[in-house]
């Protein structure tokens, strides 16, 4: 059986950066089969959580500055722009920190997902997403799990 984990990325107190963390709860509610973790991470870290996963669904905030807010990306690695911050930390993106992992021999999955949702305010501390995110997140939580099949 493939072993898959569903890895929410964000800042629980960064209003719309906590949009990661909320899916992956509504997802571990309606999928409790299913390894869930919420993590504060990013960069290099993430290869860490992910390691001997056969599957890795990724999600987190993404400022693209093109979409309206809430609107769910499908992304790959070679898609991700590195001004969007997406799972970075300390100028080590998540493309950057995949790349270094394939070159360290780590073991990474097979299959990869990541999806990101458009934000408004991923800078002011709030515990709550603005209203446009915040409405689209149960219809985001819904096509993430038939789009994985989940």
């Amino acid at each position: 059986m493939m072993e898959t984990l569903i890895l929410g990325v964000g800042n629980p107190i960064l209003t719309d950066d906590s949009v990661g963390f909320r899916i992956a709860s509504l997802l571990k509610e309606a999928k409790p089969e299913v390894t869930v973790i919420e993590t504060t991470e990013a960069g290099l870290t993430l290869l860490e959580l992910i390691e001997g996963y056969d599957r890795v669904i990724i999600i987190d905030s993404v400022k693209t500055g093109h979409g309206e807010p809430g609107h769910l990306y499908e992304l790959t690695l070679e898609q991700i722009d590195p001004s969007w911050n997406f799972c970075s930390t300390h100028g080590i993106d998540i493309t950057m920190a995949f790349e270094l992992g394939h070159k360290l021999g780590n073991k990474l999955p097979d299959k990869l997902s990541i999806y990101g949702i458009e934000v408004d305010d991923n800078k002011n501390f709030g515990e709550k997403c603005t209203i446009e995110v915040e409405r689209n997140i149960p219809q985001i939580v819904d096509e993430i799990i038939i789009r994985e099949k989940l």
